[in-house]
Formats: structure tokens, C-alpha cells, sequence
């Protein structure tokens, strides 16, 4: 049976009540088990799933493309599945990855038991634990206003539990600053990199795009993803409440009822506003609400990385 194309492969088609719920998942206190459950969970599913050849494509082989010496085609992949495949070398494979994550006190936020912080965190662990199995590097930056936390990406015994130990730590900051950490990112890596950035953005977005631009204009494969709380989402509050700014301790009095139209609006202007910025710089973008299970983030994840690496093998096989 052939191998099912990627183009038609969605995290929803996958087998969704395999998937873990958040709420179980943050009940397991230590970070670097999550990651770990989160990871083989998703892999031994995928083993199980018609989707079986998109983890063994990505993880070992790639497909093949005119010009590629035939001498390395896996035939008995290729009696399995009826395409021709090729075994990848380390050189393709290996990269250096840098994880961006916000710190600022909006991302303490949270409705369902767990902060998106703790969410976050969650799922930059997740990515971590699974590109150092790969044989990766990852690195990490953390902000709110400042640079908070900075580890170079490496790959070697005791960094991974390092990484998972800073992402422990608690938020420090206050307001959101995503220009410092991503100007700073350039100065510090001078090779092509994957630069993996994670917030709420709660933050204007007027210099983002620009920003976002200027990674890709280096080289840099970048991957966002969007962070938030169901209940900031979608306004699910019912009651008359007064809300505290987090970022600055601003309290406002709001009724649901009356607020809620103009709050939608603002928030899908936010997010159209977001995601057209990295459209227009070729990024990845996710969406993810905080109630959704890790699984779809790790799945957005390869799955852009698989479209990242097809398109860049059709640009040079065509130049």
C-alpha cells in the first residue's frame, strides 16, 4: 500500500481519542516526563495510524527527487510502500534549533486548571526532548521586556535536563517585548537555524512583521506558535466580573453581555493581524488554545518542517 501524502494528512484525522487531555497531562509534575509522554504517545500512535510513512519520512528517509544519486534509493521501502525514498545523511538531518519563549506575566493566565505558561512550557519541553532524540541541538531564550534566561543550543549529556530546569522557572517579568529577543537571536547565531518562537501575543504587532521578516531574510526557518487560553479566545465569562491587567495592574469592571462583540472583534483582528505577518514571510503558524491536546502542536510542527524541506528541494532542483 502506498504511503499517504502529507498534503492530505491532518492532526484531526489522526486517531484524536488517543490523544492525552491537558488537564491529565499537567497532573505529572515533572516537565521532562510530560515531554516524554507527549512525544512516544504521538509516535507509537502515528505507528499504529494510516499515517505510518509521515514519521518514517521525516524521522529517517526523504523522498526522492530527480537528480538524487539512484544508488542510494531503499528498495525494500519501496517494495512496502510503492515510492522511492532515499536514506537521509547526517548532514541533512542534524540542525541547531532555538526555542523563544515568553515569560511576561500574561502567560500566568489560565482557566483550566493550568496557566498558559505552564502550557507553553509543556510544549517547548515537548519539542526539545523530541529534537535531541533526533540527534538535534536546541538552545533557548526567554523574555517579557527583557532577555530573561539565554542556553546556547547543544546536544550533548545534560543539557536537555538543563533546558527542561530553566523552563521551570517562574515568570519574572511584566509587559511583552518580542523585538529584544528576536534582534538579539540575530546577533548570536550566525548560522541557519530553526528559530521556534512561542507567546500569547498580547502585545501590538505593529514592528512584528518586520521583525519576523528580518529572521527569514537571514535564513532562518521559523516556526510560531500562538498561545492562548480558551477563555480569552473565545469570552466564555458569563458573569459581570472585574479583571486585572497582568501586564499592568489596571482593574476594569466589564459586563460580558455588552463586552463581548467588541472583544471578538478586536481578537480576530489580532489574530488575522498575526498570522498574515508570517504568511508574508513564509512562517508556520499554530494557533493553540490551551485546552487542546500537545499532540496538534507537535504534529504542526513536522508537518511545516516537511513542507519547509520539499519546498526548498524543488527551489534548487529548479535553479
Amino acid at each position: 500500500m502506498a504511503e499517504p501524502s502529507i498534503e492530505t494528512t491532518s492532526s484531526e484525522g489522526l486517531t484524536q481519542h488517543r490523544f492525552i487531555d491537558p488537564r491529565t497531562l499537567m497532573s505529572i509534575k515533572h516537565l521532562e516526563l510530560r515531554a516524554k509522554v507527549v512525544v512516544e504517545g504521538f509516535w507509537n500512535g502515528l505507528h499504529r495510524s494510516p499515517y505510518h510513512g509521515f514519521s518514517v519520512e521525516f524521522t529517517e528517509y526523504r523522498q526522492y527527487t530527480p537528480g538524487d544519486d539512484p544508488r542510494y534509493l531503499d528498495w525494500k521501502l519501496y517494495a512496502r510502500s510503492d515510492r522511492y525514498y532515499i536514506k537521509k545523511f547526517e548532514d541533512e538531518t542534524n540542525l541547531r534549533c532555538f526555542l523563544l519563549m515568553d515569560r511576561s506575566r500574561s502567560m500566568e493566565f489560565g482557566s483550566e486548571g493550568f496557566s498558559k505558561q505552564d502550557y507553553a512550557n509543556t510544549l517547548a519541553a515537548t519539542l526539545g526532548y523530541f529534537l535531541s532524540r533526533q540527534g538535534d541541538a536546541v538552545g533557548l531564550m526567554s523574555f517579557d521586556e527583557v532577555i530573561q534566561e539565554y542556553m546556547p543550543a547543544r546536544n550533548r549529556p545534560g543539557h536537555l535536563r538543563q533546558l527542561m530546569q530553566t523552563l521551570e522557572k517562574p515568570c519574572q517579568g511584566e509587559s511583552t517585548d518580542i523585538k529584544k529577543p528576536i534582534k538579539r537571536i540575530m546577533d548570536l547565531i550566525k548560522s541557519r537555524g530553526l528559530i521556534v518562537l512561542i507567546s500569547d501575543f498580547l502585545a501590538p504587532l505593529d514592528e512584528l512583521e518586520d521583525n519576523l521578516a528580518t529572521l527569514t531574510a537571514y535564513g532562518h526557518e521559523v516556526q510560531v506558535f500562538h498561545i492562548l487560553d480558551p477563555a480569552e479566545r473565545h469570552f466564555t465569562f458569563e458573569e459581570a466580573i472585574q479583571f486585572e491587567d497582568q501586564e499592568t495592574g489596571q482593574l476594569m469592571y466589564v459586563d460580558p453581555a455588552t463586552a463581548k462583540r467588541g472583544y471578538m472583534e478586536q481578537m480576530e483582528n489580532h489574530l488575522e493581524k498575526l498570522k498574515n505577518a508570517c504568511d508574508k514571510s513564509g512562517i508556520g503558524y499554530t494557533l493553540l488554545t490551551t485546552d487542546q491536546p500537545l499532540e496538534k502542536g507537535l504534529f504542526d510542527f513536522l508537518k511545516a518542517r516537511i513542507h519547509r524541506g520539499r519546498a526548498v528541494q524543488r527551489k534548487a532542483h529548479a535553479g
